[in-house]
């Protein structure tokens, strides 16, 4: 039951910082151009050229086609191993991400930065869709690894990669102009709270089904 209040206290908390970033975001955009670009002038500014091929590429795991691809290959190879618990998690991880991301971007229409984008990018700007996505796909991935391999070095190994690269696709947004900070925060604050609201419908769901015999 402990465990559960921690679980609803960070997601709680992730939901009042991402409700103060959005209330600002309709009603004193301009507060936050203070915030956002010194930011996006130094990640800009401060990396190679080369940066923007690296991030280009990195930025297509954020894609909507790829986290679908991801999603279901994922829930499938889950699915397989008779982890229906782990497939339903991963599941439902991508299908709500879908509708949030496009329930917020409705409400509040943010402009996407005037500065060049270097990728194609369409729609509104808050909350940064793949920011929230990887938040909350590669998320439930590194939940799910935790608890299922075995090998301690492989499986930190395989946590920090995912870890960096959800780092990676926020950042990537930033610096291919596409995001301002703020969006990248609120998408990861989003998806992170999200994350702590699923988890323990999860893993309660994992406990019962093991016991019952209903999944391995």
């Amino acid at each position: 039951m402990k465990q559960k209040q921690t679980y609803f206290v960070r997601a709680s908390f992730a939901a009042l910082v991402f409700v103060m970033l959005g209330y600002v975001v309709k009603f004193y955009p301009e507060v936050l151009t203070e915030f956002d670009t010194p930011i996006q002038s130094t990640v800009r500014g401060a990396l190679p050229e080369l940066a923007t091929h690296f991030f280009s590429t990195i930025t297509v795991i954020g894609n909507t086609s790829t986290q679908v691809a991801l999603v279901v290959i994922a829930a499938a190879f889950l699915l397989k191993q008779k982890w229906y618990a782990e497939s339903g998690f991963v599941a439902i991880s991508g299908i709500l991400a879908a509708i949030v991301i496009f329930g917020f971007k409705t409400i509040y229409q943010r402009p996407r930065p005037s500065i060049e984008h270097l990728v194609h990018a369409g729609g509104f700007s808050f909350p940064s869709g793949h920011s929230l996505g990887t938040m909350l796909i590669i998320g439930s991935l590194i939940i799910i690894i935790g608890q299922r391999v075995k090998n301690q070095q492989l499986k930190l190994t395989w946590q920090i990669l995912l870890g960096i690269t959800i780092f990676l696709v926020g950042l990537s947004r930033i610096y291919l102009g596409v995001h301002y900070p703020t969006d990248v925060i609120a998408g990861f604050t989003l998806g992170y709270g999200l994350l702590n609201l699923l988890y323990p419908i999860y893993d309660q769901k994992r406990f019962e089904w093991r016991f019952q015999n209903k999944q391995k």
